[in-house]
């Protein structure tokens, strides 16, 4: 080997000065002290470094190369090949303005984010972050001819809680590729059901100007017509599904509905539903210039409805529609205005803690509002899936002391939502029938009211987790140790609630709703907790606590934490 100026690494060493005994000295103590300082470094720059691990949630396996931050992008690294990452933080720098506490969340492709949020991080100890593996449906659209289709317009359909009960809600979609194929990547576990929406075949080679039109009507995986036949996709975290589907050709004809409505103005929302079966798929357009609803359907029995939605005007109606090999008119399509229901608040208050009086303005004007517009909400949820997509809710006022009334109700099937600032909701009837349990039926040209009757003689809970452990009160911030549900049993009085538990492991609140109740409590809020759902709630039949609420009793209770795998 030679150095640079091409003489051997011997030469080159030889030449070098030699060390004077006192510099020799001089440097030990030099190169003995910087040890010493190192270590003392060290061992205090150990309690300003934040170390941890990034796990697969499903395995446990550590994942390598995957992005750790702080939620304020302070600070950011890749751990190394087993999923280890540490970040030394100056001295009393933090992140999210708290003294010696980092927040950090993970990422990395083909992972999803996890949804309970960030991970508190005190320098010192370690923490583990997980990372779901992300679901996968896909799958290759083909012809009955075997061919491969490319543009069809795919969709898929999510099962998702919404106020305590399940419905199905149309999602994501994509178009298949020249090779027919589709992807959704980046799913959730959960429910799924997959469809393809019409194709009209275009092809210039088979299609004759004026003549007869082909097309492909929707397919619902495996190859079912509609939603109810569909198959369900049970996806679990990581699992990839293949989906194929066949798409049979079939003629399709002309079809007109013609509207009367003197006062439409603008579009028109249009549904068509094969044999009454409602669920996307389907398409029919609105011709403002004719009037009419128009396009082009296959053989079949449909139901089809038109919706129109205006700043002062609102109307829905429907016809039945019958195609049978050959261009199909309708019967008229009447539009008829959505209903409006006022509300009429009995109060049976013994205290005087609700508000009595209030005001709320527009920017122009301002109105007096009436204690039970103040202190009550009141809305409307479609029962059915894929029903009138506007939720009714009561109507800004547009006088002193103006009413409760409910607006834009197209005909159909609600539950009645409501919601008290002060008191509970005692009971809520529309010709007998109990709204609390049953769902509010709205007919054309209905002009029923409802009638709400409230109460403030409260019951109280107040109680403690079990088998958690209180947070400390160093970090210097809340953290919740648990979720507690108060879920009304069948033909309760009862109403739902959800409380939070403190850092301590105690919870408490002052407004339940006499009635029985199944209290359970676990580690993690349950966002999709189907709680309205008879099926899905005998999975926790043998947990919880059953207690019956009398009003204006205390209850006090000590509950055994739930574990998110129950």
């Amino acid at each position: 080997m030679r150095s640079s100026d091409g003489r051997s690494n011997h030469a080159a060493f030889a030449l070098r000065p030699k060390w004077h005994p006192l510099e020799c000295i001089c440097l030990a103590l030099i190169l003995l002290w910087g040890k010493a300082f190192g270590q003392n470094s060290s061992s205090e720059n150990q309690s300003n470094v934040v170390r941890g691990t990034v796990v697969d949630a499903v395995t446990h396996q550590p994942i390598g190369r995957a992005l750790v931050h702080s939620t304020d992008d302070k600070y950011a690294t890749m751990t190394d090949g087993e999923g280890h990452f540490e970040f030394a933080l100056g001295t009393g720098q933090a992140s999210g303005g708290l003294s010696g506490i980092l927040w950090l969340m993970a990422r990395k492709p083909g992972f999803l984010q996890e949804e309970r949020g960030p991970t508190e991080a005190s320098p010192g100890a370690e923490v583990t972050l997980t990372l779901t593996p992300e679901g996968l449906i896909k799958g290759r659209i083909s012809l009955s001819t075997g061919d491969s289709v490319r543009g069809v317009n795919v969709q898929i359909l999510s099962r998702r809680v919404q106020d305590g009960s399940p419905h199905w809600s149309a999602t994501m979609s994509t178009r298949t590729n020249s090779n027919g194929e589709f992807r959704f990547a980046e799913l959730q576990p959960g429910t799924y059901k997959v469809f393809t929406h019409e194709y009209m075949d275009n092809d210039p080679e088979v299609t004759i100007p004026g003549g007869q039109q082909y097309g492909y009507p929707p397919v619902y995986f495996p190859s079912a017509t509609d939603v109810a036949a569909a198959s369900t996709i049970q996806l679990t975290a990581g699992q990839i599904v293949q989906a194929d589907m066949t798409l049979v050709r079939q003629a399709y004809y002309p079809v007109r509905i013609p509207v009367i409505n003197p006062e439409q103005t603008g579009g028109m929302n249009v549904t068509v539903s094969p044999q009454g079966q409602q669920g996307p798929g389907y398409s029919l357009g609105y011709n403002r210039g004719k009037n009419e609803i128009d396009g082009q359907l296959p053989n079949g029995k449909y139901l089809v409805e038109g919706a129109v939605y205006a700043q002062n005007f609102s109307a829905s109606g429907a016809v039945n529609l019958v195609v049978a090999g050959a261009p199909a008119e309708g019967p008229t399509m009447v539009l008829a205005r959505n209903n409006s229901i006022t509300v009429n608040v009995k109060e049976e208050f013994t205290s005087d803690a609700a508000p009595r009086s209030g005001s709320w303005s527009d920017g122009n004007r301002t109105f007096s509002l009436s204690r039970a517009r103040l202190n009550l909400n009141v809305r409307t949820e479609p029962v059915d899936d894929f029903g009138a997509q506007r939720i009714g809710a009561v109507h800004e006022p547009t006088r002193n002391d103006d009413p409760l009334v409910l607006e834009n109700l197209t005909p159909g099937r609600y539950w009645l939502r409501l919601t008290a600032s002060h008191g509970y909701v005692a009971s809520a009837t529309m010709s007998g029938i109990d709204l609390l349990r049953e769902p509010l039926v709205v007919v054309p040209g209905t002009g029923a009211s409802i009638d709400v009757t409230m109460r403030d003689d409260n019951a109280e809970i107040e109680g403690t987790l079990l088998g958690v452990t209180p947070s400390s009160a160093e970090t210097g911030r809340s953290s919740s140790l648990g979720h507690v549900y108060c879920i009304p049993l069948p033909d309760s009085t009862g109403q739902f609630l959800e409380l939070g538990v403190g850092s301590d492991g105690k919870f408490d609140y002052r407004s339940v709703a006499p009635g029985v109740y199944r209290v359970i409590a676990f580690r993690t809020q349950k966002s999709d907790f189907p709680y309205r759902d008879p099926e899905a709630m005998k999975a926790y039949e043998a947990k919880g606590q059953v207690v019956h609420f009398a009003p204006g009793q205390k209850v006090s209770l000590q509950l055994q934490v739930i574990s998110d795998s129950e």
